[in-house]
């Protein structure tokens, strides 16, 4: 779940739970892949059909680092949606897990200064929302501080010293189509968010609770300290 831990002046993120049908399977492929750790893993049977509406971005050192974690996401089962590739911004890719949770693993070097490593430099939890504007105001009526926004398209919320993840907001077909899949989809986003703030629905259906101490478990992966 991803648990928000309250700073001095704003509400961050401190680990995500992935809604998952079978959370051992899922917990192999995630610790091969190697964001075991940044993650908790929780069963469910919950309908879902199509884009589940959001991605978990990871931004790397260099382009050597994100091939390796393509790799090892492709060498445990993972789905190429869109082969790592250079760009305006960069160099990145994204493949979907077994599990159907999309990832995008990017940089913004288009040069290799290194060696790769499986370093993770930030993690970036991106929702697709139908109306930004609206979502960034119900957000920041909830506490959290917005540290970039493009207009009607982008919103991106202070992550706060709890731990690197960031929230963000992007238009639900804009994020499809970087993704490489259709916007549609139905059910259950299988992802559930943690707030010290306690339960809540966002206005494009993602679902908060109470945040809770992490307990290491076979099926749980442990939150980001």
């Amino acid at each position: 779940m991803m648990a928000m831990e309250t700073t001095a002046s704003t509400t961050s993120i401190a680990s995500v739970t992935l809604e998952v049908a079978d959370p051992e399977a899922a917990l192999r492929f995630y610790t091969a892949f190697g964001v075991d750790t940044h993650i908790r893993l929780r069963a469910s049977e919950a309908r879902s059909t199509g884009f589940r509406g959001f991605t978990l971005a990871l931004t790397v050192s260099g382009p050597a680092t994100v091939d390796s974690f393509l790799g090892a996401a492709v060498d445990a089962g993972a789905t190429v949606l869109r082969p790592a590739a250079k760009s305006l911004w960069g160099y990145g890719g994204v493949v979907q897990a077994p599990d159907g949770t999309i990832w995008k693993v990017a940089t913004s070097a288009r040069k290799d200064t290194g060696p790769a490593t499986r370093e993770i430099d930030e993690i970036v939890l991106l929702l697709g929302v139908e109306d930004v504007k609206a979502g960034k105001q119900f957000y920041v009526g909830r506490g959290m501080t917005v540290a970039r926004s493009f207009g009607g398209k982008y919103a991106e919320f202070a992550s706060g010293e709890s731990g690197p993840v960031k929230l963000a907001l992007y238009k639900r077909r804009g994020l499809a189509k970087d993704l490489g899949v259709p916007a549609d989809g139905t059910g259950s986003h299988r992802v559930v968010l943690g707030s010290t703030g306690g339960p809540f629905t966002d206005p494009d259906g993602f679902a908060w609770e109470a945040a809770t101490s992490p307990t290491p478990a076979p099926s749980t992966a442990s939150a980001l300290s």
